[in-house]
């Protein structure tokens, strides 16, 4: 690997607060080095077509508390796996040579990747195949293999635990059960997080199926002592014992075509069925994807974008940047890529919530 004169970076998979303070991060820790930086436009979409802006500290100024990305993202656009019309039928083709012809033509020296397990992923099979790469992890979700935290997590759980603060009064006016669907995929950590945070008396999340009798159980004891009101947050990946996940649809371009949703609603149905009480259901949505970082992804995100330079700068490529406990490390992107962290059945928070009495539905 030659001298680092310019770096590549893009943002892909879903949007998550705290994208704009790695890009700040990335640009004016660039600049210290004396390099150049490139910013890919919506996702790997950019990567492909050669669509480019460049980065200067003008370009980055005021956006740390920007919600969203400057550089535009996508879940799709798999340079492996690329669809194409062919004599008139859609099929799916390896275009990933034209990153490198792309690479080449903007004369970017390593590539930063900011996304989470499908993006990352992507950009495990690209250094694969030859391309200098760095991984920065990043989902709302929380749910990315071999770092502690994602930025973005913190916000979506602080937008969801504001949520319930507001679900309490009229909960407790009306004498409602009502119920919060949440993000989070496969993975509760916004649902318990949100949930412990915001005084529910339920919480459903993926790693532990919940029996609808023990959630009805929940709400009559409540009953019993005399509080006519109960709080249900539900992770939209959720499951019923022998059940499934409750899918919204599916987007076959995209390289994380499942996209769960629905299980508040399925939920709310029975519970006021069975009970009789009058149930009302929110669902957070992309509201948790939206808005200003906390001052902790701020934080967070800025440390990853200073680590991702340097990672670069050492020559480790390959490689993702990772929380440790409080330091910032690294870890191979073959070890972080495409795999799910869930929460611990013997979490600390999980014994937290069951000693508040808070029911997780089995």
């Amino acid at each position: 690997m030659g001298k680092i004169r310019n770096i590549g970076m893009l943002t892909g998979g879903g949007d998550a607060p705290g994208l704009n303070a790695v890009v700040r991060a990335v640009v004016k820790t660039a600049k210290q080095y004396g390099l150049g930086v490139v910013g890919f436009l919506n996702g790997f979409g950019g990567l492909i077509k050669n669509q480019v802006r460049e980065l200067n500290e003008r370009d980055v100024a005021g956006i740390l508390p920007r919600g969203g990305t400057i550089l535009g993202t996508t879940n799709r656009d798999n340079p492996f796996c690329y669809p194409i019309v062919k004599d008139g039928k859609k099929v799916y083709v390896d275009v990933s040579d034209r990153i490198f012809e792309n690479i080449g033509i903007q004369e970017v020296d390593a590539l930063i990747i900011i996304g989470g397990d499908g993006s990352l992923a992507i950009g495990r099979d690209l250094h694969e195949k030859g391309l200098p790469v760095v991984g920065v992890p990043k989902t709302i979700d929380n749910d990315l293999w071999a770092t502690e935290q994602t930025f973005g997590f913190d916000s979506a759980m602080t937008t969801a635990t504001e949520a319930l603060d507001k679900l309490h009064t009229t909960a407790e006016s009306h004498h409602r059960v009502m119920v919060l669907e949440v993000m989070g995929r496969y993975a509760g950590w916004i649902a318990l997080t949100s949930g412990i945070a915001g005084g529910a008396d339920t919480i459903l999340i993926p790693e532990i199926p919940y029996n609808i009798e023990s959630i009805v159980k929940k709400i009559n004891e409540r009953s019993r002592q005399e509080k006519q009101f109960s709080i249900v947050v539900v992770a939209e990946g959720a499951t019923p014992i022998g059940g499934e996940m409750v899918v919204q649809k599916r987007i076959e371009d995209s390289f994380e075509p499942v996209r769960l949703g629905g299980i508040g609603n399925v939920l709310g149905r029975q519970l006021e069925e069975v009970t009789g009480k009058e149930t009302r259901v929110t669902v957070l949505g992309h509201l948790q994807r939206g808005g200003s970082p906390t001052p902790y992804d701020r934080i967070l995100a800025t440390r990853y974008g200073t680590g991702a330079v340097k990672l670069i700068m050492d020559g480790r490529f390959g490689e993702m940047v990772c929380l440790t406990g409080p330091t910032i490390s690294s870890v191979p992107l073959k070890e972080a890529a495409g795999k799910i962290r869930q929460v611990p059945l013997d979490s600390d928070l999980i014994y937290s919530a069951r000693m508040l009495g808070i029911s997780m539905g089995d």
